[in-house]
């Protein structure tokens, strides 16, 4: 009985591990029959302490709920019938099939033979103390508690996750308001019915909440859009609800609902019948629709923006609005590049300014927009505003006529430029009317049309593509691309690319000229004023820098028969004389008061230095030079790819664009020699184009031309003379692809890379020109810093003993009375000359008073 003793005693150890593990095995089997019934109370005690019952109808809550508690007492009992308690058999089980050899089951088992054999005893003996040993590392089981093949959707997970954000946002106390849905609940039978109503005006009215409770007055006005919540309490049906003003048909909830909730859209009654109810008759406030319109003229600035000043009007607050803008097509006359039907006539949408800050109930805003670029710029069309609220009404303006404002071009060939940009941009139908009338624009260049050639090669790029593209081949990206391009250009004709004062005051005076032809606008006429000033500051500045330069020689200047010294107040008079002359209207006597202006500056020409001409100078020419020579390479080469596609279509226009470089073989030449490319030349006798060989040696004469003139280039070690040894190195790269195009008998190609080159010529010129620039005035200051002995034309000093203009220094040297006496009878006798203008014989009798 020893063994048995022994065996005894080592199950006794296992007592507690075989305690932990049939709690576990519990905690296992409950987890497996009953996770449907804890997930579905999990999801409805969630589902309560979100407070789900009181914003859903009561009759779905009671639904929902017998719902609930079916499927609850069916998890139940299925939970029960699948449970089975674990005994203490099925612990040591699963206790011993952890264990290596399943000892606890040998100490357990009695031996089927050799019972009265001493070895054998001896042997079972020592096994099951073997076993009984084994038995000591025996640990509780760990439960398994895994469920995912009985729940493959993981709906025990949504049910946590529910009852967690409950948790978070939700609260027990919401819970107890179940039973004050049962019917006959003591609460409710003890305080009898009661109710609760709230009404909430729109947010965008600005007025408070009310509390029904609290209204006594029989009369409500309440705005369009209120909405009113009523809360019934107590036994169902003991309080109802009626109500005319949320305009409600079809199907409407019932009138004993515990919780109601509607807008108010008409007026009405709203009544709450039973113990303790009220009534109201509610008149509503209805919301006006926004009012806007047109409150001033549209006005264009001198730079081309639209200036179109509108109020509006709202009871509560505008929230936004629009202008469209449609073309009058009735109203357009019909005529030249107009004749043909637009392509897009879509009306153009702008979004209206609203107040930052203040009221935006009442106010006044101006529209700012620049149209200048639309094809429509100038032409009729018709402006409607629209204004909209908050309650989403919308409110129109009267439509309105105009002649859509944007920037004018005074100078006549800009304005004939925009116009053909207009007329593509109307209609692809007009490419072919433009381009020929771009080509009877620039067809004598030579005589005065162009004020920079650069200009005229500009136009011949764009009128080059323009015939490239015409037909079906003139897409909407390239018609694109060639009106801005035809932009830029017209922008530089106008505004010019000027490098000398002179041109610019010249420039100014042509266009304040043309404005007051054209009949311009009063922001017009100020904005070109301004420019006048501007470039006459510069060139009186320019007039004194040239007379310290000419007089660096220590020579004493003389007052010469066409020079004289003008105050600046004298000028700022003369031009505030013509903008006032304008504005009033009288544009006769503001010409004349211009021309006498112009008279007078041109009276006062800065000396130009003789001699040859600088290092810069010449290098500028020979780029200009190589520029012109590769623009006719290039009209060449397109002519000859025109050629290929329509044999002798280009016969009939070879002769009708002579006369320039860069023409069509006609005129002077392309390679800068002056000579003609007609007949005889170039071994044809015929009039041909020369052939490829022909073309492709004179490009690569060009690029040789290039490179020594980048060899002769000033400026080097400055950032501007690097940048242009660079641009003209790539236009050497563009000749050299241009050249192997030409041999390969590419020529779209060679034209691609010829335009590349004379691009790149045009920015080394630019990077040339800032390199003299910056040279120049290096020389200035130097020369400033040496002309202390210098003088001006009444004599004082102009170097460090006094700034000009001033009286420092005016009585200097020996014979200062016999100076000052014979500048004197100078100006008595030039104001006793009767072909002197009115405006200098004024001046010069001002400084015979004054001395």
């Amino acid at each position: 009985m020893a063994h048995r003793t022994e065996a005894e005693t080592a199950l006794k150890r296992l007592g507690i591990v075989l305690g932990l593990t049939r709690i576990g095995l519990l905690a296992e089997r409950v987890t497996q029959a009953f996770w449907p019934l804890w997930s579905l109370v999990f999801l409805v005690l969630a589902a309560l302490m979100m407070g789900a019952q009181d914003v859903a109808p009561l009759e779905v809550v009671w639904l929902v709920g017998l719902l609930c508690v079916l499927a609850t007492g069916v998890a139940a009992v299925v939970g029960a019938r699948r449970f089975v308690m674990p005994t203490r058999q099925d612990a040591l089980v699963r206790l011993d099939a952890t264990l290596p050899g399943r000892p606890i089951q040998a100490l357990m088992d009695q031996p089927a033979i050799g019972a009265h054999d001493k070895g054998s005893q001896m042997l079972w003996r020592a096994h099951q103390a073997r076993m009984a040993k084994n038995t000591q590392t025996a640990r509780p089981v760990h439960p398994d508690l895994r469920v995912s093949r009985l729940d493959p959707f993981g709906l025990r997970y949504i049910a946590v996750l529910a009852l967690s954000v409950a948790f978070l946002f939700g609260s027990f106390a919401r819970v107890g308001s179940v039973g004050e849905m049962t019917p006959g609940n003591g609460a409710a039978l003890a305080s009898g019915p009661t109710w609760e109503g709230w009404i909430e005006p729109p947010a965008y009215t600005g007025r408070p909440a009310l509390y029904l409770n609290d209204l006594t007055d029989a009369s409500l006005e309440l705005p369009e859009g209120s909405r009113i919540l009523v809360r019934l309490y107590g036994e169902v049906g003991a309080l109802t609800v009626a109500e005319t003003v949320s305009g409600r048909v079809g199907e409407v909830s019932s009138a004993a609902d515990a919780e109601q909730n509607f807008a108010i859209a008409q007026s009405g009654k709203l009544e709450i019948a039973g113990p303790g109810g009220q009534a109201w008759a509610i008149d509503m406030v209805g919301d006006v629709s926004p009012q806007i319109s047109v409150s001033g003229t549209a006005e264009v600035s001198g730079r081309g923006e639209m200036t179109l000043p509108f109020e509006a009007a709202d009871d509560y607050g505008i929230t936004g609005g629009t202008a469209e803008i449609a073309l009058d097509l009735e109203a357009v006359a019909r005529q030249h590049g107009l004749r043909v039907a637009p392509e897009d006539h879509t009306p153009v949408t702008v979004e209206l300014p609203l107040p930052i800050t203040g009221d935006r109930a009442v106010f006044t805003e101006t529209l700012i927009e620049d149209f200048s670029k639309h094809p429509w710029a100038h032409l009729p069309v018709i402006v409607t505003l629209t204004a909209l609220d908050d309650a989403g009404h919308v409110g129109a303006s009267a439509p309105e006529q105009m002649a859509l404002p944007a920037r004018r071009f005074f100078d006549p060939l800009a304005a004939s430029v925009i116009e053909m940009r207009r007329d593509l941009l109307w209609s692809r139908e007009n490419a072919a009317r433009v381009s020929q009338l771009l080509r009877a624009v620039s067809h004598r260049p030579e005589e005065g049309v162009f004020r920079q050639e650069t200009n005229y090669l500009r136009l011949r790029t764009v009128l080059r593509r323009l015939e490239a593209f015409s037909g079906r081949r003139l897409t909407d990206e390239k018609r694109d691309e060639l009106a801005e391009a035809l932009w830029e250009l017209a922008l530089k004709l106008e505004e010019g690319d000027l490098g000398s004062a002179l041109e610019r005051l010249r420039r100014a005076q042509e266009r304040l000229s043309e404005a007051m032809k054209n009949g311009a606008s009063d922001a017009e006429i100020a904005e070109l004023m301004r420019e006048l000033r501007e470039a006459t500051e510069d060139y009186m500045r320019e007039l004194a820098r040239r007379n310290q330069q000419n007089g660096e020689d220590g020579e004493s200047q003389q007052l010469s028969e066409n020079m004289m010294q003008l105050d600046q107040n004298d000028l700022q008079r003369m031009m505030d004389r013509i903008q006032e002359l304008m504005e009033q209207g009288r544009m006769a006597e503001a010409q004349q008061a211009l021309d006498e202006l112009r008279q007078m500056m041109e009276n006062m020409r800065v000396t130009q230095g003789e001699g040859q001409q600088s290092e810069g100078e010449q290098a500028m020419e020979g780029l200009a030079d190589t520029l012109r020579e590769q623009q006719g390479l290039s009209d060449e080469a397109f002519r000859e790819l025109q050629e290929q596609f329509n044999p002798g279509a280009q016969s009939g226009q070879s002769r009708e664009n002579e006369g320039y470089s860069g023409g069509e073989g006609r005129g002077q030449s392309h390679d800068g020699t002056g000579q003609g490319t007609g007949e005889g030349e170039d071994g044809s006798q015929d009039g041909q184009q020369p052939g490829r060989s022909a073309l492709e040696d004179r490009q690569r004469d060009l690029r040789d031309e290039l490179d020594r003139q980048m060899g002769n280039m000033p400026g080097q070690g400055s950032p501007e003379g690097d940048a242009a040894r660079e641009a003209l190195g790539r236009a050497g790269d563009a000749m050299e692809g241009a050249e192997d195009a030409l041999r390969s008998d590419d020529l779209a190609e060679a034209i691609d890379r010829q335009a590349e080159a004379m691009e790149a010529l045009r920015d080394g010129m630019r990077s040339l020109d800032e390199a003299m620039a910056q040279q120049e005035q290096q020389g200035q200051q130097g020369l400033a810093e040496n002309q202390g002995n210098a003088q001006d034309p009444l004599g004082r000093s102009a170097g460090n003993r006094g700034p000009s203009g001033t009286e420092e220094g005016l009585l200097q040297g020996e014979d200062v009375y016999r100076q000052a006496r014979r500048l004197l009878d100078e100006i008595r006798r030039r104001a006793g000359e009767g072909d002197r203008s009115e405006v200098e014989r004024n001046y010069l009798e001002r400084l015979l008073d004054r001395f």
